[in-house]
This record gives C-alpha cells, sequence and structure tokens, in this order.
C-alpha cells in the first residue's frame, strides 16, 4: 500500500465514535491541567498517563494525541488571558494576545491560537504523511553493514 492509502485507513479507524470520544476527553482534560501556569504539554501528558492504562493502543495514542493538543491551547490560554506563559513556546502569544486581551478581544485571541494550532498541525502531519518515507529511506541506507570474517 502506498503512504496515501494507509494514512485513509489510518483515519477510517481513528474516525470511529469510541476513539473520537477519547479524543474529546483527552482534549478537555489536556486543556484543564495545561492551564495550569509552569505545566507545558508534555508534564501534562505525564500526569494523565495513568488515564490510559485500561485502554487499548489506539484509544491510548489518540487520548495522548488530544490531551498534548489540550496542554498547548490551555498554554496560550493563560498566555492570552493572564499574561503568564506556562512554557517558551507561549511567550509570543503573551506577548500579543495579552494586548488584544487587555483591548478587549480576548475571545478573538483564544480563537485564532485555537485555528492556527489547528491548521499548523494539520499541515505539519501532511508534511510528516509525504515526507517521512524519504528520511526513512536515508535512515537505512546510513545504517553500518555487517561484513563476514
Amino acid at each position: 500500500m502506498d503512504n496515501l492509502s494507509l494514512l485513509m485507513d489510518g483515519f477510517a479507524n481513528a474516525l470511529t465514535l469510541q476513539n473520537l470520544l477519547f479524543a474529546l476527553i483527552g482534549v478537555l482534560l489536556g486543556t484543564a491541567v495545561g492551564v495550569l501556569p509552569g505545566i507545558g504539554p508534555a508534564m501534562t501528558v505525564a500526569l494523565l498517563l495513568p488515564l490510559t492504562y485500561a485502554l487499548d493502543v489506539t484509544g491510548s495514542l489518540i487520548m495522548f494525541a488530544g490531551i498534548y493538543y489540550g496542554g498547548m491551547y490551555g498554554g496560550s490560554t493563560t498566555s492570552i488571558l493572564l499574561n503568564t506563559p506556562g512554557e517558551s513556546s507561549s511567550v509570543v502569544t503573551a506577548l500579543e494576545g495579552n494586548k488584544m486581551a487587555k483591548a478587549g478581544r480576548g475571545a478573538q485571541a483564544l480563537a485564532t491560537a485555537a485555528i492556527g494550532s489547528f491548521v499548523a498541525g494539520t499541515i505539519a502531519t501532511a508534511g510528516i504523511v509525504f515526507v517521512a518515507p524519504f528520511v526513512v529511506a536515508i535512515a537505512i541506507s546510513s545504517v553500518p553493514r555487517h561484513t563476514s570474517p
């Protein structure tokens, strides 16, 4: 199978009602924990790791992705509304987003952060799908060959 058909197969597996529910729960929990200043997305995933012990592998990975992206958005929420970036990736969001919030446009700043995160994640995922085969080929070609004595 080529990469595009494998991607479509992955979407068919991920877009089941159960997996979408896992993603929703992960995003909600990730956002709730990510709002706490100083707790970044990686720490959010580490804190919520026990929630996925009873799930299958696909459900766990989907919930982890939801927790991670929810944690990223939670960090932008505190940056925009409180001018308190929780991690280094939210500093620029705090600079411009807090100015918008002080001007009474906090909802627009939060919406811009959410839409920007979605678009960037979509572009990055598409990029990985098309670039990964070339990176794998380079990695495999750089493996040292064993010679017999």
